[in-house]
């Protein structure tokens, strides 16, 4: 059993990585392995529209771009579970959330749907007001939606509650790692 953590954030001793480490604890405190996957520290440039707008991600499922995107899509692909766990600008995930969500959006739609049905637990951090926290899920479950990926949580973690917070992470961890591990059905 292997949950796929995907995390972006420069900053490796912040909010988000404290907030990856505590969902990390609880998958393991379950039993089950974590492929951490820090989008920052890997090359995935942005989608180039080729092919007057759709390229070989429609006629193949897969993309043209030389960089580290065709690794990471294979290990979401072989994880039981997804965990999502984004530092929050402008109200959004960050840039390099966004550039892997564009183009596996463009394989998955398109041709593949090797995601479709994956349960995620997704996570917005926001070091600010933290007003934007709220914003970035939604628009992060509505991403993984049009791929057919299911959320099966969504926690927004702020600099206010970060006391109680990175301890509730820590057991969302654990519940996400056992249910996934059971086969939970979500009634939506």
């Amino acid at each position: 059993m292997t949950t796929a953590v995907v995390w972006s954030s420069p900053n490796r001793n912040g909010l988000t990585a404290s907030a990856k480490e505590r969902i990390i604890s609880g998958i393991r405190n379950y039993g089950s392995e974590v492929d951490e996957i820090h989008l920052n520290a890997l090359r995935v440039k942005l989608c180039q529209a080729c092919g007057n707008g759709w390229g070989t991600c429609r006629a193949n499922g897969s993309c043209i771009l030389s960089d580290d995107f065709a690794d990471i899509y294979e290990r979401l692909v072989r994880a039981d579970g997804i965990v999502f766990v984004t530092a929050v600008y402008w109200h959004d995930m960050t840039e390099f959330l966004k550039a892997l969500l564009d183009r596996l959006r463009r394989c998955e739609t398109a041709h593949n749907g090797f995601l479709r049905g994956k349960r995620c637990l997704i996570t917005a951090c926001a070091g600010g007001t933290g007003l934007g926290a709220v914003e970035c899920l939604q628009n992060m479950e509505q991403t993984l939606g049009h791929m057919g990926m299911r959320v099966y949580d969504r926690l927004a973690v702020i600099r206010y509650n970060k006391e109680y917070m990175l301890d509730t992470l820590e057991k969302a961890g654990e519940v996400y790692a056992r249910r996934t591990a059971e086969g939970f059905d979500m009634q939506y």
